[in-house]
């Protein structure tokens, strides 16, 4: 038996839902702890794409028990068209998939709330997908929020609906001069989404504890990164929950002593979507062709990611915070052909030199990153599964990281393929 946790160890999209796939083979639970529609997974199976935005990766697994914790927020609209966009093709959930009665909802005045304020901060937007994230876990900490519970007692959520809805609309219309909301409109389509969730939503904490009691294998997934968590992250530009592995055990209920292993995933370079600093981005052509040969646009958005080189310090500070036991790397055949790498080793900053990650925003949007350059490779790794036929740079590009973080590297993706992966070591 063993707990393995997910995490991503920079800004997110570090392509976890690959890992998570490919891990669910030994996995017999999969569980979401964290975030929302927000954030994107993408999976491709026999050259066929599949993006998830909530339900955990493993579900494309026949026979793996699929669950969204108490800590992810759910919009029941993106869920159900998720759920039904599986089931065109060809995936059975209904035997597969739980979600916690005690995961919160996004209503419609969540988003309508998010969009408004964000409007109204001009160039200091933070950059968020709109999708009522922030405003759904502000509610959940006011003690304001409603439960996927609720959903089944219509008159305890009609009572809550009213309840917010006349605070909701007096800010609208007073603060945000906006159109106010109907109760009505969305008490009958919160009743239909319950109709057709019904059947999915279960006491989860109970029943994750309950499989480790059987010794069963369990895979926590979390979206986003590290520098998005709301505590550890490079705040305000960050998401509404802890993205870090401790989230895993407030967003599904289970003990610290429980999990085993925390493996964290790294992209063979660097990303980030939506506003705030980012020391080692490329703005020029070299950054656009990263980009290019990535496919690096949001999963969720499609905005269009930042991209840079990697940066130790990040990666340090993401080692320290999660407790990584080992490496995941990602994408490292989009730096097939280049002539030179760089890893960024230290930013200085007003004639200091920082080697440890800094919280001052400031400090991080105007440091100047100090690299270390490497020799690239010119030939392809795409598709290779063994270590020892990777190319002689890609190797000691790996061992270098290796090296400077003091963790290993147990994993390699070289490619978008569930095939296209070198395992140096079984996570269970």
């Amino acid at each position: 038996m063993s707990t393995v946790v997910i995490v991503g160890t920079q800004w997110g999209d570090e392509g976890k839902g690959k890992i998570v796939d490919v891990l669910t083979e030994k996995a017999d639970v999969v569980a979401r702890y964290q975030g929302g529609n927000n954030a994107g997974h993408t999976v491709v199976i026999n050259n066929e794409k599949y993006i998830l935005h909530l339900i955990p990766s493993g579900i494309l697994h026949k026979g793996k028990k699929c669950i969204i914790g108490n800590g992810v927020v759910i919009d029941p609209a993106a869920l159900l068209a998720e759920m039904d966009g599986l089931k065109e093709k060809g995936i059975n959930i209904d035997h597969n998939l739980l979600v916690s009665k005690n995961a919160h909802v996004i209503m419609p005045y969540h988003m309508a709330i998010e969009k408004e304020n964000e409007n109204k901060k001009g160039n200091k937007k933070i950059g968020t997908t709109g999708r009522g994230i922030g405003p759904s876990y502000a509610d959940k900490i006011a003690r304001n929020g409603i439960r996927m519970m609720d959903l089944l007692s219509p008159e305890v959520f009609r009572e809550k609906l009213s309840s917010n809805l006349s605070m909701v609309n007096f800010l609208l219309e007073n603060l945000y001069k906006a159109a106010p909301l109907n109760a009505d409109e969305i008490y009958n389509q919160y009743m239909h989404y319950a109709d057709r969730l019904a059947n999915y939503i279960a006491d989860t904490d109970a029943i994750i504890n309950n499989e480790l009691d059987m010794k069963k294998n369990i895979l926590c997934e979390g979206a986003q990164g590290t520098l998005l968590d709301i505590d550890h992250g490079t705040y305000p530009f960050v998401t509404s929950s802890n993205t870090i592995a401790g989230g895993a055990c407030t967003g599904l209920g289970i003990g610290p002593t429980k999990i085993n292993k925390v493996l964290g995933i790294v992209k063979a370079y660097t990303t980030r979507v939506g506003e705030g600093p980012f020391p080692t981005e490329l703005k020029d052509e070299l950054g656009e062709t990263i980009r290019r040969k990535g496919g690096e646009f949001g999963a969720t958005t499609g905005r269009p990611r930042r991209c840079g080189w990697l940066d130790v310090l990040i990666l340090k500070h993401a080692i320290r915070i999660n407790g990584l036991t080992g490496l995941a790397l990602t994408k490292l055949d989009i730096l097939d052909g280049f002539d030179t790498l760089k890893i960024c080793v230290g930013y200085k900053y007003k004639g200091t030199l920082y080697e440890d990650f800094p919280k001052e925003m400031e400090v991080l949007a105007n440091c100047e990153p100090v690299y270390v350059k490497v020799k690239g490779w010119k030939e392809s790794t795409v598709g290779i599964k063994e270590f020892d036929k990777l190319p002689d740079n890609a190797k000691k590009y790996i061992k270098k990281i290796e090296k400077m973080l003091k963790t290993k590297v147990q994993i390699i993706s070289t490619g978008q393929k569930r095939d296209e992966i070198i395992i140096l070591k079984e996570q269970f």
